[in-house]
């Protein structure tokens, strides 16, 4: 019986030991220090995302150095991730066991889910106002950026229930790069914008073969006219061209319209055609552009250095490239009078913690990253454009600006010219509501196209049942019945942090053991009378 109570015990320690664990993330609101405690060390963690890219790495770490340099007595652990949803679910992850990082590059979608812990991220405002310490301050002891500096576009897809609770990073949009060649080769002239019949006439155009079976504009056995890399912004865009419902601040969802089944349906038709493809199904856009298999192909200007006959980054043999004329175009229109696109790209927001002073270095950092130095250093990595007036109309980037084409590395023409399409459209770019579960309605939005896609792929029939089975598969796939209106902190679902399986096996191992222990002390009495 002594061993049937010292299980007991351990387990009812053990559980008390995890729920203290589990409890701890229950913090109190974060409150301003008056003044910065520079007699103190400070150990921070700074988790960002790089897809290998060796010159993203060297920029990450110079900024970390410079930092250091002008504040010494914070150190700063950078740890990089090759991808941002990783990020997302090791935040998740251990929000639960209060082991999340200070600082952190995410999407505005995913702080939305974050929040529903408690108050892990700090909301914003306060800290951008503060006179020492905010935006501007006076005590920050480097140039930092003022709020008025940041581009309002870009700063509003930060707000998540009328707070701020990140800052833009970096910024991209879609583009659609044209192969110009083949478009006057099908005799075609270039439109000043876009739109979607001018793309499926010239892509109708492309599909002629020769007797031979090879397509005449290429040579080749392949031809994709159109290949989009994300279904998601593709719905979403379109949607909001046709000024049609997708979702309210409030989490409203709003994607099942007769605009959504209209989309689907052209689709459904351009499928059927041959003339589109997605990124799920054959991979980027760029690899079949470069090698003269697609004439349209929209990607982010983040991917730019990717795509061209010149392009300085590519994923196939060298020998496989064709020589084209590239230009870069802003997506297609429905309405070419009224462009729309969205605006996409990082954000960095700041981890709660129970000590303020900690909570008040990770803010410094945070702000560090909107230095001149480092917006610009990184914008010149890929095709973003950096998120402040200021670092736009500094000379050091209006100089990189001005010299596209003299190489095909640091001033690529394509990279270059889709940093100033986007530069000129930012008052066309949107950003769509951001709340707990506007992550999951994001995929949903995608989804909808690629299984369209698919079902045409394996001639199925895509009607108006097709389309009914559809709505529902994708409201019970992503929980879109269950995202609350009017409320950011809803928790959505996904899958079990680590804590909670801990805890779950745990429970279920000492009953095991208390289950064994009352076994084994029962067939002692029994032998025992």
């Amino acid at each position: 019986m002594r061993k049937f109570i010292a299980v007991l015990l351990l387990a009812t320690l053990l559980l008390g030991l995890l729920a203290g664990c589990h409890s701890a993330v229950q913090r109190r609101e974060f409150t301003i220090p008056e003044e910065f405690d520079t007699s103190r060390t400070y150990e921070i963690t700074f988790w960002a995302k790089n897809e290998n890219n060796e010159t993203q790495q060297d920029i990450y770490a110079k900024a970390v150095a410079d930092f250091e340099a002008i504040y010494p007595n914070i150190k700063v652990n950078l740890k990089l991730y090759s991808d941002y949803n990783m990020i997302y679910q090791d935040v998740i992850t251990n929000i639960s066991m209060d082991q999340t990082p200070n600082v952190c590059i995410t999407y505005p979608d995913h702080i939305a889910t974050y929040l529903t812990s408690a108050d892990c991220v700090i909301p914003l405002d306060a800290l951008f106002a503060d006179e020492k310490y905010g935006l501007g301050g006076s005590e920050v002891r480097f140039e930092s950026v003022k709020q008025e500096e940041i581009v309002d576009n870009f700063l509003s897809e930060c707000v998540i229930a009328d707070q701020h609770y990140a800052m833009p990073y970096m910024r991209s949009t879609e583009a659609c790069y044209v192969n110009k060649t083949y478009v006057e080769a099908l005799g075609f002239t270039m439109p000043e914008t876009l739109t979607w019949e001018f793309i499926w006439e010239v892509s109708q155009k492309a599909m002629e073969k020769d007797d031979e079976g090879n397509y005449r504009i290429n040579g080749q056995t392949v031809m994709l006219p159109v290949i989009y890399k994300s279904t998601d912004n593709m719905m979403i865009q379109c949607l909001r061209q046709s000024n049609a419902g997708y979702s309210t601040a409030e989490g409203e969802v709003l994607i099942f319209n007769d605009t959504t089944y209209q989309i689907l349906q052209m689709v459904k038709q351009q499928v059927e055609n041959g003339t589109f493809d997605t990124f799920k199904n054959v991979s980027y856009p760029g690899n079949f552009f470069n090698r003269g298999q697609c004439i349209f192909a929209i990607d982010s200007t983040a991917g730019s250095t990717w795509i061209g006959a010149d392009a300085p980054l590519v994923d196939i043999p060298n020998e496989q490239r064709v020589q084209f004329e590239t230009v870069v175009m802003s997506i297609p229109q429905i309405d070419p009078e009224n462009p729309k696109m969205i605006s996409q790209g990082p954000s960095v927001c700041v981890f709660n913690k129970s000590d303020p002073q900690e909570v008040l270095a990770s803010w410094l950092f945070a702000q560090f990253l909107l230095t001149d130095e480092v917006q610009i250093a990184y914008s010149q990595t890929e095709g973003y454009v950096p998120v402040t007036s200021k670092a736009q109309q500094n000379p050091v980037y209006l100089d990189y600006l001005s010299r596209a084409g003299e190489d095909n590395e640091l001033y690529y023409k394509v990279k270059l010219d889709a940093v100033e399409m986007l530069l000129d459209n930012q008052d066309n770019t949107f950003v769509t509501p951001v709340f707990n579960g506007s992550a999951s309605l994001r995929n949903a939005a995608g989804q909808m196209i690629e299984e369209v896609a698919k079902a045409v792929r394996r001639k199925k029939t895509v009607d108006e049942a097709f389309m009914e089975k559809l709505q529902t598969d994708m409201t019970s796939l992503y929980h879109l019945d269950q995202i609350q209106t009017g409320s950011a902190t809803r928790q959505e679902l996904g899958p079990m942090p680590r804590a909670s399986v801990v805890l779950l096996c745990s429970l279920a191992f000492a009953w095991l053991c208390i289950g064994f222990v009352a076994v084994r002390n029962k067939r002692k009495e029994r032998k025992n009378r």
